[in-house]
Formats: structure tokens, C-alpha cells, sequence
């Protein structure tokens, strides 16, 4: 399981319990990777320490859990907020932080999970207009009287009406076939021109990272402004 987790920096005992509790939980039974901000800036994870109390409460509850936080370097300017929390060894590797998206203060943490993921299966039904009797749906659509039917009724019940007859009419002419697709490695909304975008804001930040160059900078700027 993959996870996403926010905790406020003033967050409540209680909840925090419930999360742990549920954290538990799920250590115990599934493969666990779990990322986000915790708000633990006074956690040293060199040498498991911490200042407050609910911090080392946290240090305890993940020792207990057999869980292993991952992210060795400081994720908002020099402390270290945001975790890569794992219950398994081998689960993920190549972890990195570099970059921030967007105007986010932090920086972005990416790792590659090691495990294979199940791809599921989807099966739609498509109307196959290779086989579609035309003939038929122009008939059964003739035979309405629109005109007389139409005229008694207002926009939105003439509609209602119109869709529902061409639905009967497609029926019983377009035969429907069935497709079984697995989603490819590329997700959907990630297009070419995107991957572009985010390649060049990468370049640029590393370059600014090694100087401070104001005109790389400007250049980092735009590229999260507009991509």
C-alpha cells in the first residue's frame, strides 16, 4: 500500500494516537509505503532523538512498528519535515530530494518502489459501428413523430424524450463489443509536452542550485509559474 499523509504542526494527541493505531494496523498486514509531512522538525533521525514529547512518542510508535524512515536530508530549508516511511526492507530505493513543485517551500522527495504493482484489468463495452445495422436506426427513427411529439413539450422533457428514443433505436441496431485494457506504464494525464515541461524545471534547478544565478533563477521561476 502507497499512502499520503499531512500531520498540522499542532495536531492534537488524540489524533495522533488514532493515527498510530492505524498505522499499526496496516504495518502488520500489508507492504507499507508512506510518505508526507509529519512536522517533526526537532526529530534527529541520525541517532533517533527528540525533543518533545509527541515527537518521541512518534519515534517510538514507528520503532514498534518495525518501520524505517528513509529521507536523510533537510526538506524545507534546513529541517527535515517531510518522511519516507517503509515496513519492509528492499520495499523502495534510488531516494532523492531535489526540486519543488509548484511555489512549495519543500522539496520534492522521489523514490522508485522496488515491488512489482498489479495492473488492473478494465472491461468497457463499445458500440460497434462496423456491425450496425443503419438501415434499422433510420427506420426506427422515422417512424417517430417528432413534429407531434415534440411540440407539446418543453426543452428540457423534449430532450429527455429525443435521447431516449435514439437509445432505444441504438439497441437494437448497434451491437456493443467488449474491450479488456491494462493501463500502460505512462499515466493518462502524463502527455509528452508535460514531461517536457517537467524535465526543463529540473534542468534549471539544478543548474540554479550549484550558483545563484539570477537569470537561471528567473528561469526556474517562470518554468513553475507556467508549468
Amino acid at each position: 500500500m502507497v499512502g499520503v499523509y499531512y500531520r498540522p504542526p499542532n495536531q492534537d494527541i488524540e489524533v495522533d494516537e488514532t493515527f498510530y493505531q492505524q498505522l499499526e494496523k496496516l504495518s502488520q498486514s500489508l507492504p507499507l509505503v508512506l510518505v508526507g509531512d509529519f512536522n517533526f522538525p526537532d526529530i534527529c533521525w541520525r541517532y533517533n532523538t527528540a525533543e518533545r514529547e509527541q515527537s518521541r512518542r512518534f519515534l517510538e510508535r514507528v520503532e514498534d512498528n518495525f518501520i524505517t524512515q528513509l529521507v536523510s536530508e533537510p526538506t524545507r530549508e534546513s529541517t527535515l519535515l517531510d518522511l519516507l516511511l517503509v515496513n519492509r526492507e528492499g520495499l523502495v530505493g534510488d531516494v532523492k530530494v531535489q526540486g519543488c513543485l509548484g511555489q512549495s517551500d519543500h522539496e520534492i522527495i522521489e523514490f522508485s518502489i522496488l515491488a512489482e504493482a498489479r495492473q488492473g484489468a478494465s472491461r468497457t463495452a463499445t458500440l460497434d459501428f462496423q456491425k450496425a445495422d443503419f438501415g434499422l436506426l433510420r427506420s426506427m427513427v422515422a417512424s417517430v413523430p417528432w413534429e407531434t411529439v415534440l411540440k407539446a413539450k418543453g426543452a428540457q422533457e423534449g430532450w429527455s424524450y429525443f435521447k431516449e428514443e435514439l437509445s432505444k433505436a441504438q439497441e437494437k441496431a448497434i451491437p456493443r463489443s467488449h474491450k479488456t485494457s491494462r493501463q500502460g506504464r505512462r499515466r493518462v494525464w502524463l502527455n509528452r509536452e508535460l514531461w517536457l515541461d517537467l524535465r526543463e524545471k529540473r534542468k534549471v534547478y539544478n543548474l540554479w542550485k550549484r550558483g545563484f544565478v539570477t537569470s537561471i533563477y528567473k528561469a526556474f521561476v517562470d518554468a513553475i509559474i507556467f508549468n
